[in-house]
């Protein structure tokens, strides 16, 4: 079973430790396997933010044999963490623990030194704050998530939610994270590149993008080229391009193909379909355009993805 460990600490973010507890700790019986949850800290009992008492389930010293560990804000960015905590997080990294921070929780792997020369991702409030307490950081604003060498950074909270869901779909599959993510009453994927905020526009009238990227999902067998989308929502291709990326935060072919992608992951999951046949179904021109883009995308072939995830769904 999959090991996670929350941090707990006085004036714990609630709502970030309510994500962890949420996406992580609850039981979820229709999958042959979950994780296991615990709650660690430095203290016996949390105070935590809204008045709560936590009564935590171990010490920091649990955090050794965890395989993800999880970090749900900081109370004070400008306060440096305990070094006890600092150490068990640097032993836990050299030791290959997938680390996850969420929102302000990212100050405590930058004060650990665990972010030196990697990409890392906060609540757009604390981001200047972040680059210039730690330099040797490449700290990137404008994303819901981050991943880079096993630490995975979020932003402001419900950024947190996006990122746990990445993390359920990399261990589990892309069919047990929608199922997570319906349980939820959320979207079942967006994007860690997408945008944590989008500008407000001017109100105006006519439709929104939503009915549009509902008539792609049920349409993804078809080219839909940039024109092909513009007419289905009455517009220029200018003036659609410019109104997708101000409702969604992403451009319309780069949005289409991650669409593409996630159908392909579902149906090499739970159905017998020849790659040939999903690669059609998912609305790519070849089974090698197909392998290509799934390949640059996820890191791994369709074949091997399949042979994971089915292995998976029959293990005892």
């Amino acid at each position: 079973m999959h090991r996670v460990k929350t941090l707990a600490y006085n004036g714990l973010c609630t709502f970030e430790f309510g994500i962890a507890t949420e996406l992580f700790a609850l039981p979820r019986p229709e999958f042959p396997t979950w994780y296991t949850f615990q709650t660690v800290a430095l203290e016996a009992v949390i105070q935590a933010t809204g008045g709560l008492e936590i009564h935590v389930d171990g010490g920091i010293e649990a955090l050794k044999n965890a395989d993800t560990i999880i970090l749900p804000g900081w109370r004070d960015p400008a306060e440096t963490p305990p070094e006890r905590l600092l150490c068990a997080l640097q032993e836990a990294h050299k030791n290959g623990t997938r680390l996850f921070s969420i929102c302000s929780g990212v100050f405590i792997l930058a004060a650990a030194g665990l972010l030196d020369g990697k990409r890392a991702t906060t609540h757009w409030r604390y981001t200047e704050a972040l680059q210039s307490r730690y330099p040797k950081i490449e700290v990137q604003s404008d994303v819901l998530y981050i991943e880079d060498s096993n630490i995975l950074t979020s932003a402001g909270s419900a950024a947190g939610i996006d990122a746990g869901l990445h993390l359920i779909r990399q261990d589990h599959g892309s069919a047990v994270a929608n199922s997570v993510a319906r349980r939820l009453v959320l979207p079942p994927h967006r994007d860690g590149g997408q945008a944590q905020f989008v500008p407000p526009s001017q109100p105006r009238s006519g439709p929104t993008m939503a009915a549009l990227m509902d008539w792609v999902r049920q349409n993804l067998r078809q080219p839909l080229p940039l024109r092909t989308l513009a007419a289905q929502a009455g517009m220029s291709e200018r003036t659609f391009q410019r109104r997708f990326r101000a409702e969604t935060g992403a451009a319309p072919m780069a949005w289409l193909q991650r669409e593409r992608l996630f159908h392909a992951q579902t149906l090499l999951e739970t159905t017998p379909a020849t790659l040939a046949e999903i690669a059609h179904i998912s609305g790519y021109e070849s089974i090698d355009t197909f392998r290509i883009a799934f390949k640059r995308a996820l890191d791994t072939s369709p074949a091997a993805y399949r042979a994971r995830f089915r292995a998976q769904k029959h293990a005892p």
